[in-house]
């Protein structure tokens, strides 16, 4: 009696020789599984980039950290609401300081604000790029942000009271601009303004984004950019199991102070970690449920070709299927063989589509959007199954056809 196991690997054997035997064939039927899975792959593997991306550049926050600010991170309202958040009243710095002195339930509040176009720093040794971000910021906001002080000393409270003429260099700059000593003690230039290098440190970024920056005591910054600029506010709350309470009474706070009147909506947004990633998969699910729709048609499409072409193989075989079944084969050997081929041809298409769409949107993401590449695992092996399901459900009409075909008719089969 014959082993399960050698019987698949017969009938796999033979559905391999088949489809080497017709390869035009064999490839036309599986492009339709290909391009379906190709779809899938590509547009899951980019947003899988996209949101590993997020989750990497808000990891700096840690799962304690929330951030207000007067505008959402990514905007999907339309023109009508963007005009309105457009309209918010800035965060200002004594709105800030009014906050701090409320902010009792929060053991660490810093802020935060840089300016857009960046500027060229200069040392005695060289001159930097011209577009290296300047950021003012408290003392505060280190320890909300995770930044790790190398040398020197850290931000005081002072530096701020005062608008005291010091900097503090990222750990690449201080060496691109002193290669030859440390940058502690240093005079740098922003422009024509002096200042003195207090200290080296270092923050968490993502892969291909510049972390390069220097960062200055927030009034001396807003007395560079203006008064007027707008900051934004990190709260650190004592632990994650307070961590929703603290958010609350931070709105309950913030919206006492730009007098918010009761009922309506903020005026302003808080930014954690947890609320980006579920925005982005809010405003990215209407994508994943369309290329669901569009992907389910272009794989039932292909299972329709599998099926014909099946029953085109089952035609041409009869002759081959008789004289099976004269010698012993049984319907079930019949039926597995006709099946497994159907099986193999959409994991062939199966295999090419994932290979390339794993190789374009890993293309896309990093040198079109700038982010790392993702290989996501779970939908690679999610699309063989669906291609596996798509070859037993459409190769088993043909296999069954096959399986009862009479033998003595078959023999006759020219």
């Amino acid at each position: 009696m014959r082993r399960p196991g050698s019987e698949l690997r017969e009938s796999l054997t033979m559905a391999l020789q088949a489809i080497a035997a017709h390869k035009l064939r064999s490839g036309l039927t599986l492009l339709g599984v290909l391009v379906g899975v190709f779809s899938i792959i590509l547009v899951m593997t980019a947003m899988r980039a996209l949101k590993n991306n997020i989750e990497h550049e808000l990891g700096s926050l840690g799962g304690t950290t929330f951030v207000i600010q007067r505008r959402p991170g990514s905007q999907f309202a339309g023109p009508g609401g963007f005009m309105k958040i457009w309209r918010r009243a800035r965060i200002l710095l004594d709105q800030a300081n009014a906050f701090k002195k409320r902010a009792t339930f929060a053991p660490v509040v810093g802020f935060q604000s840089a300016n857009s176009s960046g500027e060229e720093i200069i040392s005695r040794f060289t001159k930097s790029a011209p577009n290296i971000p300047i950021e003012g910021a408290t003392p505060g906001t280190w320890q909300t942000n995770n930044w790790t002080l190398l040398e020197g000393r850290p931000m005081l409270e002072s530096d701020v009271d005062s608008a005291r003429d010091v900097c503090f260099l990222s750990k690449g700059l201080a060496a691109s601009l002193f290669p030859h000593s440390s940058a502690i003690g240093e005079r740098v230039k922003l422009g024509s303004a002096p200042r003195m290098v207090a200290g080296v440190f270092e923050r968490a970024s993502s892969p291909g984004s510049s972390s390069e920056s220097a960062v200055l005591p927030m009034t001396n910054w807003l007395n560079r950019y203006g008064r007027r600029q707008e900051l934004s506010i990190a709260v650190q709350a004592s632990s994650p199991a307070t961590f929703a309470e603290t958010v609350e009474q931070a709105r309950g706070a913030f919206r006492a102070l730009r007098k918010v009147p009761p009922g309506e909506d903020d005026d302003f947004e808080i930014v954690s970690s947890d609320a980006m990633i579920a925005q982005f998969e809010k405003v990215t699910f209407a994508v994943r449920a369309g290329l669901t729709v569009v992907s389910s048609i272009a794989l039932l499409a292909a299972g329709v070709g599998i099926m014909n072409i099946m029953l085109v193989s089952v035609t041409e075989r009869t002759r081959e299927i008789g004289l099976r079944r004269a010698i012993g084969a049984r319907r079930r050997s019949i039926m597995v063989q006709f099946i497994m081929e159907a099986v193999v041809l959409s994991e062939i298409g199966g295999f090419l589509g994932i290979a390339a769409g794993l190789g374009g949107a890993n293309a896309l993401a990093v040198y079109l959007l700038k982010v790392p590449p993702a290989f996501p695992i779970d939908w690679a092996f999610l699309a063989l199954l669906i291609c596996s399901l798509v070859g037993v459900v459409f190769g088993t009409y043909p296999a069954y056809k096959a399986a009862h075909l009479d033998p003595i008719e078959s023999l006759r089969h020219e």
